[in-house]
């Protein structure tokens, strides 16, 4: 088990609940995230009954079932269940006053209501004052992927709303605790490498058999070995994850809108320009691959009305913006080599060059001290800022913002991020600019801000020079953003 320690804890405390009634919990998160792994060892480590469900018919769902819950009780024959009501009243039943809390997960549960949509009102019933009364002290784990299903579970009207004792969301490795996790020193082959698989624990061990690059040299040569080949999962894993969400229908638009925002298209006129469709067309696309998390919405820093839409998952931007143009070469032997040379340019500018802006974030967010910012934050955005001497907007890859101790909203940095270009004091100029403008704006308290300089290439002495005499300026390179503050 790797970095789970909060998550290994609230279940374990669930598990652990000493009352005589029944409790419900729910686990969601990305798929291959380990959710799985996880409820797996509860259950092998208190004696708890486990049940993967199967994209299956109600009936043959249900025999599953029984013969799994025959095989938890030692018994030679299945349990016959005619509807899921009896399944249901069995499983609550699986725990008595004498034996104590007992653990049940029902794995994929999303596969399970597909079939058998009365499913969570019988588990409503079962969790109710007469179920409590009926049954035992079962500890009910319902675990899914979907993430539209699995929110909407608790929510509004929903049967269960209410009926939780635990809402676990497993979410992926962050940037530094995936470097780790591959076992990567590099920082510069971690950020590149994070680009493109991100922080899924399967991607680096069943997906690529647990091969890892060697060094940078090697970052290409694994690139052909694992994610443009073939005969490895990862070739066809995007597709896979767009196909395993049910709310997604009209998949020839979930997939143009993916490709848009791969594209640089992050805004809802970009994304409906690169598809030639009206920007009204697109709004249950981007709510539905927003719930889904495919995507984000990141409101703008200083524009409350616009929003930034950015892909949640790296695999998929590496898809959309290299492999899904050059799909019929790559599936063609031999030609991965030749796509992945003529994709250098792409992957920059469209994979990398975004992903470093965002780890940027992410550091500034979680990871740089008050020291370095000016104060403690509260929220990190990136926005855009309208320059009219220039007749033009400036684009800030992150502000930083925190609060006075009276409450008032201060900006306390922003900051500017080139992954292949050395920074010099040109750049810093340019942050400057942007500073006065902000300190002129209403409502915008820019009379400490702090610029913030974020290179995968370095700096200039000049800019270094300038950095030594003013502590309002700070570097931050590939060794800092992953081990300091």
């Amino acid at each position: 088990m790797f970095d789970r320690d909060f998550e290994w804890a609230e279940l374990v405390r669930y598990a652990g609940y000493q009352g005589p009634e029944a409790t419900l919990g729910v686990v969601s998160g990305r798929r291959r995230q380990g959710k799985t792994f996880l409820l797996d060892a509860v259950c092998r480590a208190n004696g708890g009954f486990f049940f993967a469900a199967s994209e299956a018919t109600e009936a043959e769902s249900l025999r599953q079932f029984g013969a799994a819950m025959a095989r938890f009780k030692g018994r030679r024959t299945p349990y016959r269940f005619a509807h899921w009501d009896e399944a249901v009243e069995a499983m609550m039943r699986l725990a008595t006053p004498e034996t104590g809390p007992l653990t049940v997960v029902l794995d994929e549960f999303p596969f399970l209501v597909k079939a058998s949509p009365e499913l969570p009102s019988l588990l409503q019933r079962a969790l109710g004052p007469q179920g409590r009364r009926e049954g035992g002290p079962v500890r009910l784990l319902l675990c899914g992927s979907a993430l539209s299903f699995m929110g909407n579970l608790l929510s509004g009207t929903a049967p269960l709303r209410g009926r939780a004792s635990l809402e676990l969301v497993v979410p992926t490795l962050d940037y530094r605790s995936a470097a780790r996790f591959w076992g990567v020193e590099d920082p510069r082959l971690a950020l590149v490498l994070n680009s493109v698989v991100g922080g899924t624990p399967a991607y680096g061990r069943e997906f690529v058999l647990g091969d890892t690059p060697a060094d940078l040299d090697d970052f290409g040569p694994w690139i052909l070995r694992n994610v443009l080949n073939p005969g490895r999962p990862l070739f066809r894993e995007a597709r896979f994850l767009l196909a395993e969400e049910p709310d997604l229908r009209d998949t020839a638009l979930y997939h143009g809108v993916l490709a848009a925002i791969a594209q640089g298209n992050h805004t809802r006129g970009g994304i409906a320009s690169f598809l030639e469709r009206k920007s009204t067309d697109l709004g249950h696309a981007l709510t539905v691959l927003e719930d889904t998390g495919m995507i984000t919405r990141d409101p703008d820093a200083f524009h409350g009305k616009r929003s930034a839409y950015r892909i949640a998952e790296p695999i998929l931007t590496f898809y959309y913006a290299v492999m899904r143009p050059e799909w019929s070469d790559l599936e063609r032997s031999g030609q991965a080599p030749a796509v992945w040379k003529r994709s250098q340019s792409t992957f920059r500018s469209k994979v990398v060059g975004p992903h470093f802006e965002q780890i940027c974030r992410t550091w500034a967010r979680w990871y740089a001290s008050a020291d370095t910012l000016g104060g403690q934050r509260t929220r990190v955005e990136s926005g855009t800022v309208a320059d009219p001497a220039a007749k033009t907007s400036q684009e800030v890859d992150l502000a930083v913002f925190g609060r006075t101790d009276d409450g008032r909203e201060v900006l306390l940095a922003i900051g500017e991020a080139k992954w292949n270009e050395t920074m010099g004091t040109g750049h810093l100029d340019r942050l400057g600019r942007i500073r006065e403008l902000l300190r002129k704006r209403s409502g915008t308290d820019g009379s400490g801000t702090r610029l913030l300089c974020f290179s995968g290439a370095g700096f200039t002495d000049g800019l270094r020079t300038a950095a030594a005499a003013d502590p309002s300026i700070q570097l931050i390179d590939l060794e800092r953003l992953y081990r300091g503050e």
